[in-house]
């Protein structure tokens, strides 16, 4: 498989049917943005949607977090790694990146203080300390934000599910494939692992 290209499509609108109410709360959420590599959105028409709004959604986010003192996460994966690292992702996905692309996109700069995680697998838990720096934090809400809906935002909100942890999904601040892919996503963290917010929802809960 590889990437696609020129990803262009609305970002699905229709509401999902959450089956938690659960509720963000500052002081116990951690942001994630997931992914927001040069190489994964290369793959998107940056001047249409669902680019034009995501991103300007999650820096707006972002800001509202820092604000509050919420902590923010970046996922990377790693270029020109080694494939006895990248394993299983060769058989699905080639070698990956190269070094070149691996920078986070510069609409969305991480500052000094904020967390870079490489990034292995699919979920950002995956060989990673998230999931201690959480416990640390006294921390058990992830807002997660960035691409691709139904691949590693999915699959982190699953696991985070499976930590215990209360996953907030942003609808309009995550990207993917495609239309379909982007609500089937939606509709699976909504129904199974977590929430489904919209950037306005979430922005006035960090306020």
């Amino acid at each position: 498989m590889s990437l696609p290209e020129s990803v262009v499509y609305d970002i699905p609108r229709r509401e999902c049917v959450d089956v938690v109410d659960w509720s963000i709360d500052p002081d116990r959420a951690v942001l994630l943005i997931h992914d927001m590599q040069d190489h994964f959105v290369r793959a998107f028409d940056r001047e249409s949607e669902p680019l034009r709004t995501v991103i300007p959604n999650i820096a707006s986010v972002r800001a509202d977090a820092r604000a509050r003192g919420v902590p923010v996460v970046y996922t990377a994966q790693p270029g020109d790694q080694d494939p006895v690292e990248r394993a299983l992702l060769t058989d699905f996905w080639g070698p990956g990146l190269a070094a070149s692309d691996e920078r986070i996109i510069d609409d969305l700069t991480p500052a000094d203080d904020d967390i870079r995680l490489v990034k292995w697998r699919y979920s950002a838990f995956a060989r990673s300390d998230l999931a201690e720096r959480m416990r640390m934090w006294g921390r058990d809400q992830l807002i997660i934000v960035g691409v691709y809906a139904h691949i590693g935002v999915m699959t982190t909100a699953l696991d985070a599910f499976m930590r215990d942890v209360r996953p907030h999904v942003v609808r309009d601040a995550v990207a993917d494939f495609s239309e379909a892919d982007h609500a089937r996503a939606m509709d699976y963290v909504a129904t199974r692992c977590g929430r489904v917010e919209t950037t306005v929802a979430v922005r006035e809960a960090l306020r």
